[in-house]
């Protein structure tokens, strides 16, 4: 038996951070240097009160309206997030309630960021395939902004909430291959929340400069962007290759490559080391900014949407990041659904 993506859908926060506003703030920076450098010129920010559940809640219901689905069919929900509602229960719990989801079925969170959406189709897939369920409803939802301090400028350049939602059954329009998963717990301190949990649950108010120059404060969130950049270089080749050959592909057989959205430097770095054609490289944080585990699924949807993918085609899929960790995996597609007014189509 198989897993295939059924159907996929987002939600961004109605609020927005343009480049203009974070000028205003910054004002040794300019408009055009946020956009060239980070790919970004607007991201969306989670309202005061505006929770990762919310979130998650608004992307699942569009789910159910854009695709007709009946919430009584799912008989599992995953929640990635880094941002939960409360330390207990599992946010995925209470979406139960709120979805109108049946008793009968499991629920839980998963602590992941950049790779995150990956690891769940993982999860989907063995819960698919070994039958404990037929209808995986997998949720990604981030609220990184709320960790950001008002002075952390590289980061409220690059990081925008929102929450995307995927089914995930015994068949759709996009089957999933085979993966590749990795973890490197060495380098969690160059992504991190330090405090607020249990090994620092209290706030400390101190803060540091690294060797960059960046400010580390113990109770936002701190990124070592010249160590991420490192990780993600050495990381990233490496696992494409690994991802083709537990596949049984070449690189050019892939049609299209949608990677997490890092940031437009970062990703167009990765295309040139990789050495993959533009044309079939997907680069688009514009309207979003890096969304965390989202952005794959809102990649997705994109390319979905404009029909950059489409009937017959091969999507290598890739999530890198924060733990430090990594994922990838190839889907094969067939019929689409395009949300309206585009109709149902076999493109």
């Amino acid at each position: 038996m198989g897993a295939y993506i059924k159907a996929i859908s987002y939600y961004l926060p109605e609020q927005v951070v343009t480049n203009e506003d974070l000028v205003s703030e910054f004002p040794e920076w300019s408009v055009e240097k946020v956009a060239a450098k980070v790919g970004v010129n607007v991201r969306h920010v989670a309202a005061v009160g505006e929770t990762a559940g919310d979130m998650a809640e608004k992307a699942a219901k569009k789910l159910f309206e854009e695709y007709s689905i009946d919430s009584k069919d799912i008989d599992f929900l995953l929640l990635c997030t880094q941002s939960s509602d409360y330390y207990l229960p599992s946010t995925a719990c209470v979406l139960q309630y709120r979805l109108g989801l049946r008793t009968d079925i499991g629920a839980f969170d998963y602590n992941l960021g950049c790779s995150g959406c990956v690891y769940g189709l993982a999860i989907a897939k063995g819960l698919i395939v070994s039958g404990i369920a037929k209808n995986v409803l997998l949720l990604t939802s981030e609220t990184y902004n709320k960790y950001l301090h008002p002075s952390d400028k590289g980061n409220r350049s690059i990081f925008g909430d929102g929450a995307a939602a995927c089914l995930v059954s015994t068949d759709g329009f996009a089957e999933i291959g085979e993966f590749v998963l990795g973890t490197d717990g060495n380098g969690a301190n160059n992504l991190i929340v330090k405090t607020g949990a249990s090994r620092y649950p209290g706030r400390t108010g101190l803060s540091i400069k690294d060797d960059e120059d960046h400010v580390w404060y113990d109770d936002y969130l701190y990124m070592n962007g010249g160590a991420i950049f490192n990780f993600t270089l050495e990381a990233v080749p490496t696992m494409m290759k690994q991802v083709l050959e537990k596949n049984q592909f070449l690189k050019e057989d892939v049609d299209y490559f949608v990677f997490h959205q890092a940031n437009k430097f970062m990703l167009n770095t990765i295309r040139k080391v990789c050495v993959l054609p533009k044309e079939k490289f997907y680069i688009n944080l514009e309207n979003t900014g890096n969304t965390v585990s989202s952005t794959v699924l809102i990649g997705l949807k994109h390319c979905m949407e404009n029909g950059t993918i489409h009937q017959g085609m091969t999507v290598m899929v890739t999530g890198f990041g924060v733990g430090l960790s990594w994922a990838g995996t190839m889907l094969s597609l067939s019929l689409i659904h395009i949300s309206e007014p585009t109709r149902l189509a076999l493109i």
